[in-house]
């Protein structure tokens, strides 16, 4: 853990979006231990009560006198009014913000084009899409105030390769990857980080979702491989934002290492 104990972490504040489980869940969680203060966002107030819980826990585990302020803010980043009444629910000291990590997200069915639900597709692009675009309009307006900031997305392979039974998440995932690279060459003469983690496959609460709840189905995703953990991505996050001020991590590219592409694997090896 020294590798995310280092000094660049100690005291900062960040801002976590989908916090209350998976990988939003372990981010926040070790950057709490790093010595950050973390506001965690999400609709399921309940379980962002039992992460923000957990990173006091791992903050009071590391002894670091640095950070250790949490703020639990329940709020559907879809929805344009909840994101600009934001900072009416964050505490005063947290509202200057040095890391965004926009986490929230999910994919839901395997349906092919002609048989996609109306509401499916508006549901993954509002949050995909217009909520990280809202959270990040908001966070950088003050980032250029402050010259200084760090907008960590969350794409996906699904954002380099379309699959079939993926149609629509992975035109979410594009825009992110579009998103990212414009705001990236937008931002290139100011001191603020743009970053884009995109993991390959990740066993967490994703796959139930999107398997509307069939366990079994999801579970078969990752037969016969060994999956990356919502840990192992938080890992990487935390290194970015980890790194001197003149270093900005563009891309990050993740996968088990029996995965070579969206749809190539190897299921012997477990």
């Amino acid at each position: 853990m020294a590798l995310f104990n280092a000094t660049r972490l100690l005291g900062k504040t960040v801002l976590v979006t989908g916090a209350s489980s998976g990988i939003g869940a372990a981010t926040a969680i070790l950057f709490a231990r790093g010595g950050a203060n973390v506001i965690l966002i999400a609709r399921r107030a309940e379980a962002l009560k039992a992460v923000s819980d957990a990173c006091t826990t791992a903050h009071q585990e590391s002894g670091l006198v640095q950070g250790g302020k949490f703020a639990s803010v329940q709020l559907d980043v879809s929805d344009k009014a909840q994101v600009a009444s934001l900072w009416d629910k964050v505490p005063q000291e947290l509202r200057n913000v040095d890391v965004l990590v926009n986490n929230a997200g999910y994919v839901l069915g395997v349906e092919h084009v002609g048989d996609i639900s109306d509401e499916d597709i508006q549901g993954m692009f509002a949050t995909n899409v217009l909520g990280l675009i809202a959270m990040t309009q908001l966070l950088v307006k003050d980032f250029k105030a402050r010259k200084s900031g760090h907008v960590i997305n969350l794409g996906s392979i699904a954002g380099r390769e379309p699959y079939a039974g993926g149609s629509i998440y992975t035109a979410t995932k594009h825009a992110v990857r579009a998103f990212t690279g414009s705001m990236l060459r937008e931002l290139v003469n100011t001191p603020i980080r743009v970053t884009e983690i995109q993991p390959g496959m990740v066993e967490t609460e994703f796959s139930i979702v999107r398997f509307r709840g069939d366990t079994g189905a999801a579970s078969k995703v990752y037969e016969g491989l060994q999956p990356l953990t919502a840990g192992d991505v938080a890992e990487e996050i935390v290194w970015a934002a980890s790194r001197p001020p003149h270093v900005n991590i563009a891309e990050v590219l993740i996968f088990p290492v029996n995965q070579a592409s969206a749809t190539s694997n190897y299921r012997g090896g477990k």
